[in-house]
């Protein structure tokens, strides 16, 4: 009796287990869809980004200001670039969490860089005085 009621426990689990990962597949985005015309666009979008930080970092206006109001006030100032990268996702069929996921990994690592920046220019200031 043992023996058959531990063989149900598993065969039912074994099921449960088989219905769950098809539900998970299903939800799942697959990465390959994205043709090569698609990531040329995106990795357009993204140098266009970037290009859009590095003309804003030159502006004067931002050595007058501290350095991390400056970066905040740079990143504002090119957000709608990115805006029209998650354009391109979505066009795609991108699920969106997917989409804001990169586009939040690509803002952090830009004002992580574009913070580094402003403070080694600072310091170069203050070590030519």
């Amino acid at each position: 009796m043992k023996q058959i009621l531990i063989i149900t426990i598993l065969l039912y689990s074994g099921l449960l287990s088989a219905a769950n990962n098809k539900n998970e597949n299903e939800n799942e985005w697959q990465g390959t869809v994205l043709t090569e015309e698609v990531i040329k666009k995106i990795q357009l979008s993204q140098r266009h980004y970037k290009e859009c930080v590095i003309k804003e970092m030159q502006k004067p206006a931002y050595s007058q200001q501290k350095i991390r109001h400056a970066t905040d006030e740079i990143i504002k100032q090119c957000e709608a670039k990115l805006a029209k990268m998650r354009q391109v996702y979505i066009n795609v069929n991108v699920p969106e969490i997917i989409a804001d996921r990169h586009l939040k990994k690509m803002r952090i690592q830009t004002t992580r860089k574009l913070l580094k920046e402003l403070m080694f220019r600072e310091a170069s200031k203050k070590a030519g005085q």
